[in-house]
């Protein structure tokens, strides 16, 4: 009986980092996308890039 609660411990330990993990990939891929909608939402939007080449400078408005 002792093995059996052992086995059903390490079982419940298992699905619970399982979870976790899945729980991080999804806020990465959520972090991820909003990157893309934020990059994607063209020059005119506030909060995107101020220049396309990241070694020179751009005159501000």
């Amino acid at each position: 009986m002792y093995e059996y609660e052992l086995h059903q411990l390490n079982v419940a330990e298992l699905i619970r980092r399982a979870d976790e993990q899945r729980t991080v990939r999804q806020a990465v891929l959520a972090r991820r996308a909003a990157r893309r909608s934020a990059r994607r939402s063209g020059p005119d939007e506030t909060g995107g890039q101020v220049g396309r080449e990241r070694g020179s400078f751009v005159h501000a408005a």
